[in-house]
């Protein structure tokens, strides 16, 4: 039998997953990084993007928007201010924050406004884009 990595995701409201898994690689906030069992530990901020695992051959997807991952040999703790399986992710839903994000940008006043659309659009085109990672993988 081979060797597992324990993968936790937690949001502030609940636990999105805790499952055995053989690889995970996450979007880390200066660049995406990839963990296998017996990883030496670090701790890494997260950016906007696709969190993917790797378990019997299988890739599963999970949408992460910042937090903070923290890697020992054996586990992967994953804090999240959001996260959402791929097979949870609601693309209309998804598709309708895109294009209000997009009408704030349109008319974005001050730094600030601009700024807090473009992070919404940036998390929107994430969701949608892990959602259909998880179709491609038939994971959803």
């Amino acid at each position: 039998m081979s060797k597992k990595l324990l993968l936790e995701i937690v949001t502030p409201d609940h636990k999105v997953l805790s499952q055995d898994v053989d690889y995970v690689g996450a979007p880390g906030a200066l660049g995406e990084f990839g963990v296998l069992p017996s990883h030496i530990p670090f701790l890494s901020a997260l950016g906007i993007g696709n969190l993917y695992y790797k378990d019997e051959g299988r890739t599963h997807y999970v949408f992460v928007s910042g937090g903070f991952a923290e890697v020992t040999p054996e586990k992967v703790t994953i804090l999240a201010e959001a996260a959402e399986k791929a097979a949870d992710i609601d693309t209309e839903r998804a598709r309708k924050a895109q294009d209000r994000a997009q009408q704030r940008l349109a008319r974005a006043q001050e730094k600030i406004d601009y700024a807090r659309a473009q992070a919404s659009l940036r998390r929107s085109i994430a969701r949608m884009n892990c959602r259909n990672s998880g179709e491609k993988a038939g994971t959803c």
